[in-house]
């Protein structure tokens, strides 16, 4: 009798915390899904395969949102470093016992199916850098109490690169941020750490895209020079050396204008340039040739049309030819004939695009914004302010994901290898995302 009272109770409270909108609109996003994923995988001789393994995902992943939307989201709130130390171990762990996919050691073979434990791991972010916030939140507006978030990120970071696996690592960045500035963060703060990142990133990426135009840089001898410049030596502490001089003389001229700058102001932008110039020989590093290539060809494609710049291509052609109601289901020529890459997963939108036309991947679009809109609302709604946190977490997380991956089809941001959650084949991003929206429900 009592064990069919907890029953009850459990079943009375996932009832209780359903959304109804919101489980309308990921119930349509599995479905497109699961479609596209059939249909753009005709061609490769099985698709009866990838669909039984995406259909395995989904039913894994949906028996764990009734599981977590069961619970009360406060058992999520342990000390900190138990679920930050947990989500570490399992990163160490893949990369000492895991398998090698595709260069990157991230993967778990349990036989059937292969596991990815960095999806895993973003949730666990998400949730101890929600308890360390909640905990410390009166004082986030000091400088000194960001070292701890950043230590957590790049600690995860760290390990996720080792893999290596560049593209897992994006959405940590603007999930920590937005919670940063959610929890009450000195704004000037998170804009120099953004002015950081975008150096250390942007130096090397900059060059990359000028070395796929030689007609530029033998055009323009000073922009030879300073691509030059990005690989380190004399040509760098230059520049830099240059850069850092201009602004002392700015900040001399305007304090004999009687315009007050403090000299510290001086000092920290001139360190966020030097620290983020010396980071940028990091990610020149960390990133491979062709990584490199394919987050800046999308600025245009043509400059490699065969090479990084070709799913781009092959993307906006498959989405172009849709037009409003599409070419009709498994009808696509561009998936079905084979000349979309990666058109299962990274590309699925795509595939969407172009068999059910504008009219479907509007309706893709609103259910992605009425997911992160609820998301939001629950934020906005939760009891305590560690479940606001979480919820905030969780709608940036797969904010981020849709605007990057359908930005990438539409050739409107870079190439990154990122899935698109609810849509893309991979179990690993399906069980985790469907995990994600049953802790947000509770």
């Amino acid at each position: 009798m009592q064990r069919q009272g907890e029953e009850k109770t459990l079943l009375h409270r996932f009832a209780e915390n359903l959304d109804w909108l919101l489980m309308l609109s990921f119930a349509f996003l599995l479905a497109t899904g699961i479609m596209a994923i059939y249909s753009a995988t005709l061609h490769y001789g099985n698709p009866g395969k990838f669909f039984a393994t995406q259909l395995a995902a989904v039913a894994i992943g949906i028996a764990g949102l009734v599981f977590f939307t069961s619970l009360n989201y406060q058992i999520f709130r342990p000390p900190t470093y138990i679920i930050y130390g947990f989500s570490s171990a399992i990163l160490m762990s893949v990369l000492l016992f895991g398998s090698t996919v595709r260069g990157t050691k991230g993967w778990f073979n349990l036989g059937y199916f292969s596991f990815q434990p960095v999806e895993i791991a973003k949730l666990l972010f998400i949730l101890a850098l929600a308890g360390y916030l909640d905990k410390h939140w009166r004082d986030i507006r000091r400088w000194t109490k960001l070292v701890a978030p950043l230590a957590l990120l790049l600690g995860q970071v760290g390990l996720i690169l080792m893999q290596p696996d560049f593209s897992s690592t994006l959405v940590y960045f603007p999930v920590t941020l937005i919670l940063l500035y959610v929890i009450g963060a000195e704004s000037l703060y998170l804009l120099a750490l953004i002015f950081f990142g975008a150096i250390a990133v942007g130096i090397p990426l900059l060059a990359t895209f000028f070395k796929l135009q030689p007609a530029l840089l033998t055009a323009h001898p000073v922009l030879k020079y300073l691509v030059a410049a990005t690989h380190g030596g004399l040509p760098a502490v230059l520049i830099l050396a240059g850069i850092v001089a201009a602004l002392f003389i700015l900040w001399w001229f305007l304090r004999q204008m009687r315009i007050h700058v403090p000299f510290v102001t001086f000092a920290v932008v001139a360190g966020i340039i030097v620290a983020g110039s010396a980071s940028s020989a990091v990610v020149q590093k960390s990133l491979k040739d062709y990584q490199r290539k394919r987050l800046i060809v999308f600025l245009n494609p043509d400059i490699d049309p065969l090479g990084s710049g070709y799913n781009i291509i092959q993307s906006k052609i498959a989405i172009g030819s849709g037009r409003f109601l599409g070419k009709g289901l498994f009808s696509g020529t561009q998936s079905q004939l084979g000349f979309l890459p990666e058109q299962h997963t990274d590309f699925v939108f795509s595939v969407i695009g172009e068999e059910t036309g504008f009219f479907f991947t509007e309706l893709a679009i609103m259910a992605y914004f009425i997911l992160v809109w609820r998301a939001m609302v629950v934020a906005r709604e939760a009891r305590d302010r560690f479940g606001s946190l979480v919820a905030t977490g969780i709608a940036a997380m797969f904010a981020f994901y849709a605007v990057i991956n359908i930005g990438m089809v539409m050739g409107l941001m870079p190439a990154t290898g990122l899935p698109l959650p609810l849509l893309s084949y991979g179990g690993s991003n399906m069980t985790s995302s469907l995990w994600a929206i049953g802790i947000l429900l509770s």
